[in-house]
């Protein structure tokens, strides 16, 4: 008998980097994200199969049981492998019954999206797998990748959510978020996957009095999400990128690939890669396209 497992991507609207700082962040659950299939199996081991968006194996293993309980590294090439060993021996300690009481497992996690779009592969993974073995999915989210959770609330709402670690602590409260302009909302895909972790190392050594811009930070969160004036919409999220900008020394995303673009750019998630989301009166699509972008996903095909 199986047991079937998913959980939704993700896109960080507001509060990016200082989210990690205790920033209040505005988040958006998307319409794809990622399955696991759990079955029983034998041998004392875990057979593992990963398949990506167009029904292609991305990643595939063999992990006995007694290379998780022990952390076993392999060789630096199986780098996946290493990394889901290190989830799963985390997991472990939290609740060894899973390997305990089994005579082995076969699973299967299937994306919903490429991988290589930064929607979630990892976080939907670590909320699957808590929600098989029945843990917390924040705890092993802080013992194995580490990173603000906010993925990981996504992972568990079919809404936007208001997201804010108190004392360290994550704390996450659905919202409505249905602005009657959201036709004009656009998400692009910048062709390349940024390393969250990288970024964060990055962030952690360039910021300095965060904590004096929480404040405003988390004013701009308050007015994005509650405001009905595409105007408004609009100044806050150009005012948090400039702040961002300056925070982390970095040009922000229409500086550096679309100056000419009649409309906003938004930076999600780690500078650089991954999604911005573009807000246009018109429909953008012809003037990515033409700038080599071809991943153009309207707010209705890709938001919850």
């Amino acid at each position: 008998m199986s047991k079937t497992f998913y959980s939704n991507g993700k896109l960080l609207i507001t509060g990016e980097y200082v989210v990690l700082d205790g920033a209040m962040a505005f988040a958006l659950p998307t319409k794809f994200g990622q399955s696991l299939v759990v079955e029983e199996s034998k041998d004392k081991v875990l057979n593992w199969k990963s398949y990506d968006y167009d029904n292609s194996i991305w990643f595939e293993t063999v992990i006995p049981f007694s290379s998780i309980i022990k952390k076993e590294r392999f060789d630096i090439t199986e780098n996946i492998k290493n990394k889901l060993i290190e989830i799963l021996h985390e997991a472990y300690k939290i609740n060894p019954e899973f390997i305990k009481h089994s005579k082995g497992y076969t699973v299967t996690t299937a994306l919903t999206f490429p991988k290589n779009w930064g929607l979630g592969t990892s976080s939907t993974l670590i909320n699957n797998i808590a929600d098989w073995l029945q843990i917390d999915a924040f705890e092993l989210l802080q013992k194995s990748f580490g990173g603000s959770g906010y993925d990981i609330a996504c992972a568990q709402n079919n809404s936007a959510i208001i997201y804010q670690l108190e004392i360290g602590k994550p704390f996450s409260k659905t919202i409505d978020f249905n602005p009657s302009f959201k036709e004009k909302i656009y998400f692009v895909y910048l062709n390349k996957k940024q390393n969250s972790r990288d970024a964060i190392t990055n962030y952690r050594n360039k910021r300095n009095e965060i904590s004096k811009l929480i404040p405003e930070i988390n004013s701009i969160t308050e007015s994005v999400v509650s405001t009905n004036s595409i105007d408004v919409f609009i100044h806050q999220l150009e005012k948090h990128e400039m702040l961002l900008s300056t925070i982390l020394e970095k040009e922000t995303a229409k500086q550096l690939y679309f100056p000419d673009f009649n409309g906003t750019i938004k930076s999600l998630g780690a500078w650089g890669g991954d999604f911005v989301m573009a807000i246009s009166n018109d429909n953008p699509t012809v003037y990515f396209k033409s700038k080599g972008f071809d991943t153009i996903l309207p707010y209705q095909e890709m938001i919850l």
